[in-house]
């Protein structure tokens, strides 16, 4: 498994897990980030990503993608 900040622009791929505290990973699921979910990065920012999900674009800062593996 690989930590999401390591995927390329415009790279589908699904999530295997997510790491972290009850409340971090609470906050993932909340904005559509569950296991088995396929996401699409739409851009990197400075280690920031802003990814699709689902019908949503969400911008994540590199600590919080780490949490993401695939």
């Amino acid at each position: 498994m690989l930590p999401l900040p390591t995927a390329q622009e415009g790279e589908v791929i699904e999530i295997k897990k997510i790491t972290g505290n009850d409340a971090t990973r609470l906050h993932l699921a909340e904005m559509g980030f569950t296991v088995g979910s396929k996401i699409t990065v739409v851009t990197r920012l400075g280690g920031n990503m802003i990814l699709q999900v689902r019908d949503s674009r969400v911008a994540l800062d590199e600590s919080m993608a780490r949490r993401i593996m695939y």
